[in-house]
Order: C-alpha cells, then sequence, then structure tokens
C-alpha cells in the first residue's frame, strides 16, 4: 500500500465545485425518481434498469470505451460490486424494514468510512480543516434527519443491510481514486456498471416480471439512469481521483440539501427550523473540507 497523502492538498477549483454540485444534484434527485418508478416497478427492477440506461449512456461517449489493461479488471469488477450493484440492491431491500429518513442519516457516514478506510489504506489519517469540514457534516446530517428518526420504527436487520452499503462505499470510494488516476473516470465507471448490470441481472429480470407498465415509471427509470447513474457515478469519479476520496466524499452530505429543496419544490413538504440548521452546517463542512489542507 502507498504511504502517500492521496489527492491535491490545494483549495477545491471550479471545475471541483462544478463536479461536486454536479454530482449531488443527481444523487438527491435519486430519491424522487426511485420513488416515481416505484410506483410500478419491482425494488429489483428499478436497480437493474437504472444500471441498464447508465450503462447505455456511458457507451455512447467514445472516451469511455477508451482501452483498460487487464491487470485492471479485477479491481473494477470489485468496484462495480461494492459501489454500484451490493448498494443499489442493498438500499431498497432494507428499506422495507427502516425509515427512508433513517437510511439517509446512516447513509450520511460514508464520508468517515471512506477517511477511516483511507487512513488505513494511504497510512494517512485526516486533520486540520479535512476533519473539521467531516466532523461539521456530519452534525449536519443528523440534525437533518433527527426529527424524522425519532418517530422512526426500524429492525436491527434492515439498519445492518444500510450500515453495510455505506461501508462498501468508503470502500469504493477509496478503491475508485487510484483506478481512476491511471485509467480515466469514464473508462473506469463504464466497465464498472457493465460488472454491475450483470450481477444485477439475475434480481433484475424476474423483478421485471413481477412490474408493470407505466409510462412515469418507465421515464423516471431513464433519468435516473442517464443522470442520477452514468453521469452521477462519471462526474464524482473525476472528482475523487482530483481531490481524493475523503475530501470528495463530502458530496454524500449535500444529497441531503438536495433532496430537500425538490422534496419542498415538487412535493410541498415543509422544513424545520433543525434541518435548516443542519443545511447550514452541510454546507460549511463542505467548505471546510474545500479548503487548501495544510
Amino acid at each position: 500500500m502507498t504511504t502517500s497523502s492521496p489527492g491535491r492538498l490545494d483549495a477545491f477549483a471550479a471545475l471541483d465545485w462544478l463536479l461536486l454540485i454536479g454530482a449531488a444534484l443527481m444523487w438527491g434527485a435519486s430519491f424522487l425518481l426511485i420513488d416515481l418508478g416505484l410506483g410500478s416497478l419491482h425494488p429489483a427492477a428499478v436497480a437493474w434498469l437504472r444500471l441498464l440506461f447508465g450503462a447505455a449512456t456511458l457507451a455512447c461517449v467514445p472516451a469511455a470505451r477508451a482501452a483498460v489493461p487487464r491487470r485492471e479488471w479485477p479491481s473494477i469488477v470489485l468496484l462495480g460490486g461494492v459501489w454500484m450493484a451490493g448498494p443499489l440492491l442493498l438500499f431498497p431491500v432494507a428499506q422495507q424494514w427502516v425509515a427512508s429518513s433513517l437510511a439517509g442519516m446512516i447513509n450520511g457516514a460514508a464520508p468517515l468510512f471512506t477517511v477511516a478506510i483511507g487512513a488505513a489504506w494511504y497510512r494517512v489519517a485526516p486533520r486540520g480543516w479535512q476533519l473539521a469540514g467531516l466532523l461539521t457534516g456530519f452534525a449536519g446530517i443528523v440534525a437533518i434527519f433527527l426529527p424524522t428518526v425519532e418517530a422512526a420504527e426500524a429492525t436491527a436487520l434492515g439498519a445492518g443491510l444500510i450500515l453495510l452499503a455505506t461501508l462498501m462505499y468508503g470502500v469504493a470510494y477509496n478503491l475508485a481514486e487510484p483506478l481512476q488516476r491511471r485509467n480515466g473516470a469514464l473508462p473506469v465507471v463504464w466497465r464498472a456498471l457493465l460488472v454491475a448490470l450483470a450481477m444485477v441481472t439475475p434480481f433484475g429480470i424476474p423483478g421485471l416480471g413481477s412490474s408493470a407498465f407505466a409510462w412515469q415509471s418507465v421515464a423516471a427509470m431513464v433519468a435516473l439512469g442517464v443522470f442520477s447513474t452514468g453521469l452521477a457515478f462519471a462526474a464524482f469519479a473525476t472528482l475523487v481521483g482530483r481531490v481524493g476520496a475523503a475530501r470528495a466524499s463530502v458530496t454524500v452530505y449535500v444529497i441531503p440539501v438536495v433532496a430537500i429543496v425538490l422534496g419542498v419544490a415538487f412535493r410541498g413538504e415543509s422544513v424545520g427550523a433543525l434541518a435548516l440548521s443542519g443545511t447550514a452546517l452541510v454546507l460549511i463542512g463542505a467548505w471546510l473540507t474545500s479548503r487548501r489542507q495544510g
């Protein structure tokens, strides 16, 4: 394992912010799109269709089809499993017993898992602004979801599955970084999507058989696949290669902010004072993490 500190240490450039915000917007919108899809589709079919449309989107980009050395395939297969196939199946299964609010808060621990795994992987512990930003952002996540979590019912199995998916993200973010640096984001993400699609197919095809057809759900799956899967994963992988896995992972903190805005705009949901305070903490945490690391 390398002992060097991964990623750039200087402040985020304009492109870094664009990649972070773009990925957060697309992933934040995925909650709304998944809800629309579940109106007529089986959860496994939702996972399979988003992977199908995501892989098809990147297949249209010539750069994604660039050659990758054969020696990289074992790592790409692992990445497809822990970043895409595993979590995309675990979340809908777990949410049979866990409220989405609680699932969202547990998922907010992904940056902390990323830092812990990265510290062991690269032998470099977080410090300074990075550590302050991560802790501030996680405090914001807790504040956003705490009011609904207090009333949520959950089982140990459901919470455990969400925690496992979040741990997978921590592994995936650190794994994606060196792969992206050596081969580029698009070739790595496209192949990982193809691997994940193959892994989910045994569940997705039967899921399609248990689903009903509805134009709204199909349109939601196209948007979920094109934007919230293909383009979002590519944007995030590019960001990881530029600034490192730990700093890029604060994107996860911004996702609930996007979900809140969309909920207010399209569903007429109300937002409490504690959630607004949490949103402010999330944004402050992202800014602290983006600063030059001393």
